[in-house]
């Protein structure tokens, strides 16, 4: 699996600091990505034992929330497996921290194991707090919405989701908690 950018302190892809892990590769193509050469799974650089050391030890701070995963695609066939085996070392080094995940998959598609091998996508999700899913629609964009490019995707609770057997949007507390401006608020 290759990547194409970590960015240490990010705020816009989820609540607090969070370190992000673009990984390349996107089947999606969704017109008007953001993020159109992680499309190329060639893209970027190996995504190494070295750099998930990196992230793991970047995310140990306590003003840092958690992990947000995104791309590219992180939940394309290619990309699960390295994921799953790095969430899990990610977790067990930051075990209160949140990982929070991407995907233009639909929740319900994922679950269902129709996305990459059923048994890793099923993983992959076990491993995952908060996902927010569904193709960026440029239609559909709005810049008032809170980690969401357009307002078809959903923030879903995985946790929840998996438990009623169908997608569970998350309940906005920590949003309301992010408008009063505190960092530690949000955490």
């Amino acid at each position: 699996m290759n990547y194409a950018t970590i960015k240490k302190n990010d705020i816009a892809n989820g609540p607090g600091v969070r370190v992000s892990l673009f990984v390349s590769g996107c089947r999606h193509r969704c017109p008007g990505c953001f993020n159109r050469e992680a499309w190329d799974f060639n893209y970027g650089a190996p995504f190494t034992r070295d750099v998930e050391d990196d992230i793991i030890a970047a995310a140990k701070p306590s003003y840092v929330t958690g992990l947000t995963l995104l791309g590219g695609e992180p939940f394309e066939p290619e990309n699960q497996a390295p994921l799953v085996d790095f969430v899990k070392r990610f977790r067990e080094a930051n075990p209160t921290k949140t990982v929070w995940c991407y995907t233009g998959f639909l929740f319900e598609d994922i679950l269902a194991g129709k996305v990459g091998d059923p048994k890793t996508s099923s993983e992959l999700l076990s491993l995952i707090d908060t996902l927010v899913d569904g193709r960026f629609v440029a239609e559909l964009k709005d810049l008032s919405l809170m980690f969401r490019g357009s307002s078809n995707q959903r923030i879903l609770d995985v946790r929840r989701s998996k438990e009623a057997g169908k997608a569970v949007i998350m309940d906005g507390t920590w949003e309301r908690r992010m408008g009063s401006g505190n960092i530690e608020d949000s955490i």
